[in-house]
């Protein structure tokens, strides 16, 4: 049992912890400094990120039950901002301080095949899958499906410990399961969708829920490459993203922001859920530049207390990540008047790591 729900707003200068210091971390505690509170990080890189933007760091281990225990007592709050925060330490957390979102959320995130299981336990759509757990489980899975992506129940992330299948035809099995990643893995059905779209939501700690309009989502090798909204969607498929959106929330009892992918079918057909992300969400970067109050700010306001702010959106816009050596791009970028460009303030410029990101605002040249 945890401790009870925040239902007070929390006061001015009251402490927020944060598990994590990327940049998620980062822009959480820029919102968190203009509502008036401080962020106090935990991370076992003192050069994070959000080191650079939050009032104090705990230089540790994630599972370092000494600094946990530290970190609750100085805090009022806790949240995190990546879904692999081991469960126990986030277990330990609530039993001390209130932790959103909840640590059973975190937990049901981090197992591919228990978030499937889930989803569809609220009547809800999921890709067919199957759960694999043996070479002659994916074999059989294949020939059942006849194709397929596998993919790693715990800790894959931007394309990472997948590996698509267009034909049942495989020859070694076990070397695709030891090459594709830690088991245990699902096996989804290679379904025709028209394209991908996710929806960000918040739910406070008096259960009022909210929802910005879904992102149509483009990726590239397996990482988000642009967001673009309005995502194009059927009003009826639109309305049933909201209307899971909601479901999943309340099922989990959840506080603070969400990101969930969905698979849009072809012909309106209908909608596909594909993961959630109990967090604030890549998808929704573009709420800073389009919105009264971004993703960052709405999570803030949720585990503080504070009343949801609006998630009406001022204009169509267009979301891109900086990846690699993109950053360098900045100083051009933030010469269009129609832009606004953020950076994570990372030190090294990998090929493929997320440096920052920009949003193009629809630009009506009549106007003054």
């Amino acid at each position: 049992m945890g401790l009870p729900a925040i239902t007070e707003a929390l006061p001015q200068n009251a402490t927020i912890g944060i598990l994590g210091g990327g940049q998620l971390a980062r822009m959480l505690g820029s919102a968190a400094a203009r509502l008036g509170y401080r962020t106090l990080l935990l991370d076992p890189d003192a050069n994070a990120p959000a080191t650079q933007v939050c009032n104090e760091t705990i230089v540790a281990a994630y599972d370092d039950a000494t600094a946990l225990a530290v970190l609750a007592k100085r805090c009022s709050v806790v949240t995190y901002e990546f879904e692999n925060v081991p469960v126990a330490s986030a277990e330990q957390l609530t039993a001390i301080v209130p932790l959103y979102p909840p640590a059973s959320a975190l937990g049901i995130s981090q197992d591919r095949l228990n978030e499937k299981q889930h989803i569809q336990s609220l009547g809800l759509s999921v890709a067919p899958f199957a759960e694999v757990n043996t070479a002659e489980d994916l074999t059989a899975a294949l020939k059942k499906f006849g194709k397929g992506v596998l993919k790693t129940r715990r800790f894959g992330y931007d394309g990472k410990g997948q590996t698509v299948f267009k034909t049942p035809d495989v020859k070694d099995a076990a070397a695709v399961l030891n090459n594709t990643g830690l088991g245990p893995w699902v096996l989804e059905d290679l379904i025709a969708f028209d394209f991908e779209f996710s929806i960000i939501a918040a739910r406070s700690t008096r259960g009022e829920v909210r929802a910005y309009e879904p992102a149509r989502n483009v990726h590239e090798n397996g990482i988000l490459r642009s967001c673009t909204v309005p995502a194009g969607l059927d009003t009826v498929v639109l309305e049933q993203a909201k209307t899971a959106a909601h479901a999943l929330l309340d099922s989990l009892q959840y506080v603070g922001v969400i990101g969930i992918e969905f698979f849009a079918l072809p012909d309106g057909q209908g909608l596909f859920i594909n993961e959630f992300a109990p967090r604030v969400h890549n998808s929704g970067h573009w709420t800073e530049t389009a919105c009264a109050t971004s993703q960052f700010e709405q999570h803030i306001r949720a585990i503080t207390g504070l009343p949801l702010g609006t998630t009406a959106n001022h204009a169509p816009c267009r979301m891109e990540n900086l990846l690699g050596e993109e950053i360098n791009t900045m100083a051009t970028l933030l010469g269009d008047p129609t832009v606004n460009a953020t950076s994570y303030g990372k030190v090294e410029a990998r090929p493929g790591r997320k440096m920052g990101h920009f949003t193009r605002m629809s630009h009506d040249e009549n106007s003054s």
